[in-house]
């Protein structure tokens, strides 16, 4: 077998293969080799762009119930550019007619043109065009209301969203629609062309060479929740803001590759809210400090790891408790239940939740080893056995109960008083969501307050050999890398601060570990001393 050196040997190189190989993938998508009989002057074998020729260029958004067109019947024109410059930028915002099969929890699709001026687009053989849904089906978000007074947050409830089972998706209106041009003149290499731009692309035959039409492109990425608004059957006009920008060939393969990730999430499960947590990642930030959040992100991901393997590690071979303050674990495994269960009830991204759950079952685990607990099953019934502790841990114990004594008296009334002032101030979906609100408020806002016991359990001992510095030092880097995240990634504001409350947690602890150095004579996390070994060692 492995040992543990050469199995995070293992993970670092695999990792370290990984991002290599992320970044060749990377250069291979934003690089397109061009056609090399290009620069000879030659035809033979290239795809020429057609924008070259610089036609005059119309741009037509049509809308309809139907997924396809091949007349103009039953179609409504909701913005004509006639003079349309590829070069330019611009945003407009239009009323778009609502038919009563999408009122009535329908679909609404746009068609997009790029037309020649003064031709309508199915008479022009060279025309382009790309459809998109204005619509999509999401569940409603439940009504916050006073739990004490009964009243909602906007004061009327329409009889038809009362009608509606809240688990039941509805029509949602998607108020952007994000247009964008392929305008560099490149010459692709016609027996290699990228699988990523071929399916956007359409061919004409001009003469003797083949050239590629204008590339026009929908960017799904700017579709966000936040901009998304509920379709009511009385809605007859919405409004819809129609953006267009140009966009370059590397900026356009990356954001087909990234639009075909988000679609593969949802494929694979993700909810409309979880995939847009990761449009946030890519809209909202350039592409530099993209390519640093996906080292960060990569980095996060390999210190969770090594966090959760020395973690687990450490409390599996832990036989004593000596200088571990119990009332610590107790408390992170009950903060972490709480905070997990705060990050389901607000529907928070997956991106968050399934390390917060992880770190839950871990927390769970660590209880039983902590309290000496072994469970043994009679019939279906459980039932739990607690070990002894020596009089070493005994003292550990007072020290402990000692600190938990003088917190108390600051804790307890602050956490009461929070519940009670946000039960009369704020509005909730139900009487969980203020339980579970005024919990994770606690946690969140004097939660750290719980970290003391053990600075008070090392203070009193002058030691600091007992705790799994391996697993604190992976988790201090990824409270930094949090820090960086708290800022990209969705997620609630109390979640948020709590990310930098930790870091001067762990400064504390490292001021501890310079003040009382290491002494060989005092038992270690095993329960063993340096010393000790020796004398096995010699023997």
């Amino acid at each position: 077998m492995l040992s543990r050196s050469s199995f995070t040997s293992l993970v670092v190189g695999v990792f370290a293969v990984y991002v290599a190989h992320t970044c060749w993938v990377m250069y291979g998508i934003v690089y397109t080799r061009p056609c090399a009989a290009a620069a000879d002057g030659a035809a033979g074998g290239c795809v020429w762009p057609y924008l070259a020729r610089r036609p005059k260029l119309q741009l037509s958004v049509y809308t309809t119930t139907r997924s396809s067109i091949g007349t103009e019947s039953n179609i409504d024109l909701v913005l004509n550019v006639e003079e349309f410059d590829i070069e330019s930028k611009f945003e407009r915002t239009v009323n778009v007619s609502v038919p009563k099969k999408t009122r009535n929890n329908g679909t609404l699709y746009a068609f997009v043109f790029l037309h020649h001026a003064g031709t309508l687009p199915w008479h022009d053989d060279k025309q382009v065009h790309i459809v998109s849904p204005l619509t999509t089906y999401m569940v409603p978000k439940p009504e916050e209301i006073n739990l004490l007074t009964g009243e909602s947050a906007t004061q009327q409830i329409e009889a038809e969203k009362q009608s509606n089972a809240l688990d039941e998706p509805v029509s949602h209106w998607r108020s952007r629609l994000t247009l964008n041009v392929m305008v560099e003149d490149f010459v692709f290499d016609g027996s290699s062309l990228p699988a990523d731009v071929h399916r956007y692309m359409k061919m004409v035959q001009l003469g003797k060479t083949l050239h590629y039409l204008p590339i026009l492109f929908i960017d799904q990425l700017s579709n966000r929740v936040k901009d998304l608004m509920v379709i009511n059957r009385s809605t007859t006009e919405l409004p819809l803001t129609v953006s267009y920008d140009r966009i370059s060939l590397g900026r356009l393969r990356f954001w087909i590759h990234m639009q075909d990730a988000v679609y593969s999430l949802q494929q694979f499960g993700f909810s409309e809210k979880d995939a847009d947590e990761v449009k946030g990642i890519f809209v909202d930030t350039n592409l530099y400090f993209l390519a640093l959040t996906f080292f960060v992100a990569a980095f996060h991901l390999l210190f969770d790891f090594l966090a959760f393997k020395n973690d687990i590690s450490f409390w599996k071979k832990k036989r004593s408790m000596i200088g571990m303050s119990t009332k610590a674990v107790l408390w992170r495994c009950f903060s972490t239940v709480v905070i997990f269960l705060f990050l389901l009830d607000e529907q928070t991204s997956l991106l968050v939740l399934i390390p917060a759950g992880i770190g839950a079952v871990i927390e769970l685990w660590k209880v039983k080893k902590a309290l000496k607990m072994t469970i043994r099953w009679q019939g279906l019934r459980p039932k739990f056995q607690f070990g002894a502790y020596n009089d070493s841990e005994k003292k550990t114990e007072e020290y402990d109960a000692q600190a938990m004594k003088y917190l108390s008296y600051l804790l307890y009334p602050l956490c009461i008083g929070g519940a009670g002032y946000s039960l009369l101030n704020v509005k909730y979906k139900s009487w969980y969501s203020w339980l579970i609100n005024s919990f994770v408020n606690g946690v969140y806002a004097f939660g750290f307050l719980f970290m003391l016991p053990q600075l008070f359990v090392n203070y009193k001992m002058k030691s600091v050999a007992h705790l799994p510095w391996k697993a604190f030092t992976y988790k201090a880097f990824n409270t930094f890398i949090d820090d960086i995240f708290a800022f990209i990634i969705t997620m609630p504001t109390s979640h948020r601060l709590a990310c930098f409350r930790d870091d001067v947690v762990f400064l504390v602890y490292l001021y501890q570990r310079w003040l009382y150095p290491v002494d060989k004579s005092r038992v270690n996390e095993y329960g063993e001393s340096y010393e000790e070994k020796s004398k096995k060692k010699s023997s």
